[in-house]
């Protein structure tokens, strides 16, 4: 009576241990298909990189000429688009605060903007900072995401950075 006693036990511990492993690896595939699920909501939400490119940097009197080389061929077309840059000296100094409309950009589309740095010469201004977007209309951008899928570069000896 005994060992069919312990051997009733038995067979409910290994049925239970069972059901406990089964719980537990359900329980970390789920949570690990969440973690894999997290990870991959940012990249997804980014959308598109739009490209803006320090392209040329000329004189123009007293001002500064500046070419920047707007790159949607990956994105939707914007109505707006509306950027804050800071041009600093080659101290690091804030020098010229300027907004500028980049829009429209057509979708799919590479589009060159000028615009002059007023009161600034070329070889006095270090390197520019996109500071943020002031605005961006199209489709469904927002100010927050435009900024998100903006990279900047630079073909100068200017560095452009975000």
């Amino acid at each position: 009576m005994v060992q069919e006693f312990v051997g009733a036990m038995n067979g409910q511990f290994y049925r239970r241990a069972g059901r406990i492993a089964a719980a537990g690896w359900l329980l970390a595939s789920v949570l690990a298909g969440s973690a894999v699920a997290q990870d991959a909501k940012p990249a997804a939400s980014a959308g598109p990189s739009l490209k803006l490119e320090l392209n040329r940097l000329e004189p123009a009197g007293e001002n500064c000429r500046t070419y920047l080389l707007v790159d949607n061929a990956k994105g939707p077309a914007l109505k707006s688009l509306k950027v804050d840059l800071f041009a600093f000296d080659t101290e690091g100094v804030a020098q010229k605060r300027l907004a500028v409309e980049l829009g429209p950009v057509q979708e799919r589309k590479t589009v060159v903007r000028l615009f002059d740095f007023p009161g600034i010469t070329c070889p006095k201004i270090g390197h520019v900072l996109l500071n943020d977007v002031l605005a961006c209309e199209g489709g469904e951008a927002s100010r927050e995401s435009c900024l998100e899928r903006i990279d900047t570069s630079s073909k100068t000896g200017t560095e452009f950075a975000r």
